[in-house]
C-alpha cells in the first residue's frame, strides 16, 4: 500500500518517461563530482616516532592534514600565530589528541609575519635536547590571497602578504637546514612546500624578483607567480642538497647498509618537494570571493552571499580539504630511492615501482613538468670563465664548480640559472624584511646570550 502511494505520487510529480533522464543526470553529476576531487593516494606509511613540523596547521586544509598525520602516529609540532594558551588552540589540540589517540601533538607559538618571532622559535628548537626533525610541511602558503570583490585590503597589502608568507618559508628553511644536514644518513627527511594551484598562470610571464611582472597583474597571475616561485625555490634547494657530499649507501642504525636503488634519482637523504593540492572550496574559493570569516580585512557580506549562491557549483567542481591533502600525503608516503626495496633493471637503471622524485612538483599524486619562461639579467663572463666554457662545451657538469659555486644545471624548473636568481632575490628580500621588522629588545633577565642566531642568515649554501 505504501509503495503504491509512493509510486502514484512520484508518477504525478515526474512522469515515468523522464525517470531515465533523471537517473542519467544524477549519475553524471556524481561522476563529475568524483572526477573533480582528483586522485587519491594509494600509498600508506607508518609515521610513529617521526617528528613533523607543520605551518598553517590551523587552516581548513591544515587541520585535515594534522588529523591524517596524527592518525598515523606522527609526533606533530604545529606552529600557531596565536598564543598556545588561547582557548581556540587549546581546544583544537585536545580534540586532535582525543580523536586520534595520539598524545604527541603540540602547538608552538610562531608569528610567521615576524622574522624575529621565527628566529626565536628556530633558536629555541635548535637548542633543545629533543630537536629531531623528520619533516617540514609548509602549508601556510596554500591559502589564496586577494579577492575579485572590493575589500578593505588593498592590492599592495595583498602583495606584501604574499611576500611575507614566502619569506617566512625561506627563513625557516635556512634556519633549520643545518640540523637536517647533520641528521643520520639513514633518516628519511622531507621538506614539503604546499603551493596554490595557479602556478600555470605565471609560466609564460614569470619574474624571478619579488615584485610583480606588470603594473596591474591579475589576481591569478600574482598568485601564480608566488606559487611558481616557491616551486622553483624547492627545485633549487634540492640541487643544493644533491651537491653536498653524500655516500652511495645509507647506513642503518645497526651498522648494516642499504644499497641506494638509484643514485641518479637521489643523492641526499633530505628531499625537497613542492605540492599543489588543487582548488579547494575553503582555502581557494572562499578567499577569492571574500567569504573567509577568518580574515576580516578580506571579508565582505556580498562575498558570503555570492558564495552561498554558487555553493552547488562550488560543491560540484572544487575539492574538499580531505581530497586536497591527498597529494600532500602522497609526497609524504611515497618511498624514496634510498628506502625503496625495488630492484633495478640493469639495462635501463630505472626503478620498477614509483618512488618520490626529489625536487619535483606534484599535483594529483603525480609529477608535473613545468618550464617557466623568464628573462634573466645577462652576466658577462670573465676570460677565465670563457676558456673553461670552451673546454667543457658539449659536456654535462657532474659536480658543482667549487670556485664559482655554480650547481649542475639539470634544466628543470627553468634550470639552475633561474633557480639561483630566485634564491638570491629571496636573500635580498629577506634582508630588507628583517631590517624593516627589527626584533624588540629583550629584558636583561630574559636574554639567552645566544650568539648562534647569527648562523643561518639565509646565505646560499653553495656560495
Amino acid at each position: 500500500m505504501v509503495l503504491e502511494v509512493a509510486y502514484a505520487v512520484l508518477s504525478k510529480a515526474l512522469p515515468p518517461e523522464y525517470w531515465l533522464r533523471l537517473g542519467a543526470a544524477v549519475v553524471g553529476i556524481f561522476t563529475l563530482r568524483t572526477l573533480s576531487q582528483g586522485r587519491k593516494t594509494t600509498r600508506e606509511r607508518n609515521l610513529h616516532a617521526r617528528v613533523i613540523l607543520v605551518t598553517g596547521g590551523f587552516t581548513p586544509l591544515g587541520l585535515t592534514l594534522l588529523q591524517e598525520l596524527a592518525q598515523r602516529g606522527a609526533h606533530i609540532i604545529a606552529l600557531s600565530p596565536e598564543p598556545i594558551s588561547s582557548p581556540r588552540i587549546d581546544i583544537i589540540i585536545e580534540l586532535l589528541r582525543s580523536t586520534t589517540s595520539n598524545e604527541n601533538i603540540f602547538a608552538e607559538h610562531c608569528d610567521l609575519s615576524s622574522p624575529s618571532s621565527i628566529r626565536e622559535f628556530c633558536s629555541r628548537f635548535l637548542t633543545t635536547e629533543e630537536n629531531r626533525l623528520d619533516g617540514i610541511v609548509f602549508a601556510h602558503e596554500y591559502a589564496h590571497i586577494g579577492s575579485s570583490l572590493p575589500t578593505k585590503s588593498t592590492p599592495l597589502e595583498d602583495e606584501m602578504e604574499r611576500q611575507t608568507r614566502s619569506l617566512a618559508t625561506f627563513l625557516i628553511t635556512t634556519l633549520l637546514l643545518p640540523i637536517l644536514l647533520v641528521a643520520p644518513a639513514e633518516r628519511d627527511i622531507r621538506i614539503v612546500n604546499v603551493i596554490n594551484p595557479f602556478y600555470a598562470a605565471a609560466v609564460t610571464n614569470f619574474s624571478p624578483t619579488m615584485e610583480s611582472p606588470s603594473n596591474k597583474p591579475s589576481i591569478f597571475l600574482q598568485e601564480g607567480r608566488r606559487s611558481l616561485q616557491m616551486a622553483i625555490l624547492t627545485r633549487h634547494l634540492q640541487r643544493i642538497l644533491d651537491s653536498m657530499p653524500q655516500s652511495s649507501q645509507a647506513p642503518k642504525a645497526d651498522g648494516e647498509v642499504v644499497n641506494v636503488a638509484s643514485s641518479k634519482l637521489q643523492r641526499s637523504n633530505v628531499v625537497s618537494i613542492a605540492v599543489s593540492p588543487g582548488i579547494t572550496k575553503t582555502d581557494t574559493i572562499a578567499p577569492l570571493l571574500a567569504a573567509n570569516r577568518d580574515d576580516p580585512s578580506r571579508f565582505t557580506v556580498t562575498g558570503v552571499l555570492l558564495y552561498f549562491l554558487l555553493r552547488p557549483l562550488i560543491w560540484l567542481l572544487t575539492r574538499s580539504p580531505a581530497s586536497g591533502i591527498q597529494t600532500v600525503l602522497h609526497a609524504l608516503f611515497l618511498p624514496t630511492p634510498f628506502k625503496s626495496e625495488a630492484r633495478n633493471n640493469n639495462e635501463t637503471d630505472e626503478l620498477t615501482v614509483e618512488v618520490l622524485k626529489p625536487g619535483a612538483l606534484y599535483a594529483d599524486c603525480s609529477v608535473v613538468r613545468v618550464t617557466p619562461r623568464a628573462q634573466l639579467p645577462k652576466q658577462t663572463p670573465s676570460e677565465d670563465g670563457k676558456e673553461k666554457a670552451a673546454k667543457g662545451k658539449g659536456k654535462q657538469t657532474e659536480k658543482p664548480d667549487e670556485k664559482s659555486g655554480i650547481l649542475p644545471d639539470d634544466g628543470e624548473m627553468g634550470g639552475e640559472p633561474l633557480g639561483r636568481e630566485v634564491w638570491e632575490n629571496f636573500e635580498a628580500a629577506l634582508r630588507v624584511w628583517e631590517k624593516s621588522h627589527p626584533a624588540p629588545p629583550k629584558p636583561a633577565a630574559e636574554s639567552t646570550g645566544l650568539e648562534g642566531e647569527k648562523a643561518g642568515e639565509g646565505g646560499h649554501p653553495s656560495s
